[in-house]
């Protein structure tokens, strides 16, 4: 390796004061060119890297942030539904629903016990009702007395359907829950 320095060497010493300044000139272009590429080209490369992640960060962060307010006001719902079923006074589901409807003002044709999953927490009652020959004003209040109720009770589904005979008049069926806690 040093026999090639030293004929390098040898030979540019050798050359016209023109050709060294051109020679110079040629390899200091190189050493520019190599260290570009070495060094600056990937020093940008990592700096334009780092930003495009510290943006994906600030995407994340923001999905992160919108993700836990969600949580946080499910967990605030929650919570306060727990402490409604906790507070509410307890009693049978058919009995509740009957006097709602007595209240209402409305004839209930039928209540048929529903089979609800075991839950880790509280149990879960269910009612099918159904109403025949009710106006949308007596369904709304006897739904409203329902949701209403001091007993946390829940409308699961709603069926309603115009009756063929007299179009003022509706068929609705729809199920109700309650939960007790288990203890």
């Amino acid at each position: 390796m040093n026999e090639w320095i030293a004929r390098l060497r040898n030979a540019f010493t050798a050359l016209a004061p023109r050709e060294k300044l051109l020679v110079g000139s040629a390899g200091g272009l190189i050493l520019l060119a190599l260290l570009y590429v070495a060094v600056v080209n990937p020093l940008l490369g990592a700096i334009a890297r780092t930003g495009s992640r510290r943006e994906a960060s600030e995407q994340e962060l923001r999905v992160m942030t919108r993700l836990r307010q969600e949580y946080d006001g499910l967990q605030g719902r929650l919570s306060d539904v727990e402490r409604r079923i906790q507070e509410s006074p307890r009693g049978n589901l058919r009995s509740t629903l009957e006097n709602l409807a007595r209240e209402a003002q409305v004839a209930v044709e039928s209540m048929e016990p529903q089979a609800a999953p075991p839950g880790d927490k509280y149990r879960e009652s269910k009612v099918e009702v159904t109403l025949e020959q009710v106006n949308l004003s007596q369904t709304v209040n006897y739904l409203h007395q329902i949701e209403s109720s001091k007993q946390v009770l829940s409308v699961k589904s709603l069926r309603l359907r115009k009756r063929p005979d007299n179009p003022e008049l509706l068929d609705v069926t729809f199920t109700v829950s309650s939960f007790e806690p288990l203890q």
